[in-house]
């Protein structure tokens, strides 16, 4: 790293440390800390992902300098982060253990790096930054291009062998198959889409300038993984000028630099959450947090607040109190609260329920098996 990067960044750390409460630093309180992150070079080995229209640069070898880049650049700022790539050198890993990876180190931070590309013309051009949810704005052609994006993206799958059994028919070839993402919920939303505005900020002081935003979109390595986590798109193999900043080193090096400065930026928020005995008074406790007793083998309706794609603590945070019922279903877990064999007593509860998970929504449970009521 040359000299002035490295000042820019001991200053940018420098003024993030004074962000920091004061309240952080008192005795008695227990610092939640960003202690391990995953950087995750998209494609690798037989999967090329991108190709330059000479045939002369591969996506797979722009973003494993970049993110072997970035590795370093943590590493040596914080040395009590773990830094974890999914892959360090050029070999072909599956799309489901990206996450696994991920998900086994219990990161605390997700980052996939990937180069953009579109099949006719070479105006497209800029990065882009992605965290899970379902494409918004259909019809339109932002919608058109974020579809065409993801299902190059997911069709890696194609790759692998056994796939069809390995994630249960999805076929990323099928607009249709991306439906599945509209039912899910992502615990880490909002962290990561805080992250997505950090690198988006970041990078718009960087050798390829030109934004095209923020956007939720079906990625299967972001469901899968249990924290926040992003899918950056630094640029794209079809436009020249971006095409001519990837080639080099020092416009690599700069796109790195960038995703560096976002990290401190989240890492020194993360930090700055902490567990403290508040005096003033705490909200009031969500709307009867026990479930009500009933036969497990008879039918039953509940309040479906959560889908993922990982088993969640039942104490996590993220239910509000609540005593969720866990049902799985293949490589998903649902979680199902407010249980009574009535479904009118159920719906005595949604309003406010609704009122904490926005995306929640009625199901009947019979022998195992949820399914909305219509």
């Amino acid at each position: 790293m040359s000299k002035q990067p490295f000042v820019l960044v001991m200053t940018a750390l420098a003024l993030l440390a004074t962000s920091v409460p004061a309240s952080a630093q008192k005795d008695g309180r227990e610092a939640l800390r960003l202690k391990t992150v995953v950087i995750d070079p998209g494609h690798g080995g037989k999967d090329a992902g991108c190709v330059s229209r000479d045939k002369k640069t591969y996506e797979k070898d722009i973003v494993l300098d970049i993110a072997t880049r970035l590795n370093n650049k943590i590493s040596a700022t914080f040395p009590d982060v773990e830094s974890i790539m999914t892959r360090s050198d050029d070999i072909f890993v599956e799309l489901e253990n990206r996450a696994v990876i991920a998900n086994k180190a219990n990161a605390n931070l997700f980052i996939s790096i990937h180069v953009n590309a579109v099949e006719k013309g070479t105006t497209a051009n800029g990065y882009s930054v992605h965290v899970l949810g379902q494409s918004q704005r259909q019809g339109n052609d932002l919608y058109s291009k974020n579809l065409d994006l993801v299902k190059r993206e997911n069709a890696v799958i194609l790759l692998e062998d056994n796939y069809q059994t390995k994630y249960q028919g999805f076929d990323p070839n099928d607009p249709q198959s991306s439906i599945i993402f509209s039912l899910m919920q992502n615990a880490h939303l909002t962290a990561s889409l805080t992250f997505a505005d950090d690198v988006a900020k970041a990078m718009g002081n960087g050798p390829i300038r030109h934004s095209r935003g923020v956007s939720q979109d079906p990625f299967w390595v972001l469901w899968r993984t249990a924290m926040p986590s992003v899918l950056i798109e630094v640029g794209f193999m079809t436009n020249p000028d971006d095409l001519a900043v990837i080639r080099t080193e020092e416009g690599r090096d700069a796109i790195a630099q960038n995703i560096f400065m976002a990290f401190c930026t989240f890492k020194t928020r993360y930090d700055a959450s902490v567990k403290v005995d508040r005096e003033e008074p705490q909200p009031a406790p969500a709307p009867d947090p026990q479930p009500v007793a009933v036969n497990p083998d008879a039918p039953f309706y509940g309040i479906q607040i959560l889908a993922t794609g990982k088993q969640m603590n039942p104490e996590d945070p993220f239910f509000h109190g609540y005593k969720p019922l866990e049902i799985q279903a293949g490589k998903l877990y649902k979680y199902i609260i407010c249980r009574d064999t009535s479904l009118a007593n159920v719906k005595k509860s949604f309003a406010k329920v609704q009122s904490v998970f926005k995306d929640s929504y009625l199901v009947k449970v019979t022998d195992g098996i949820s399914a909305p009521v219509r």
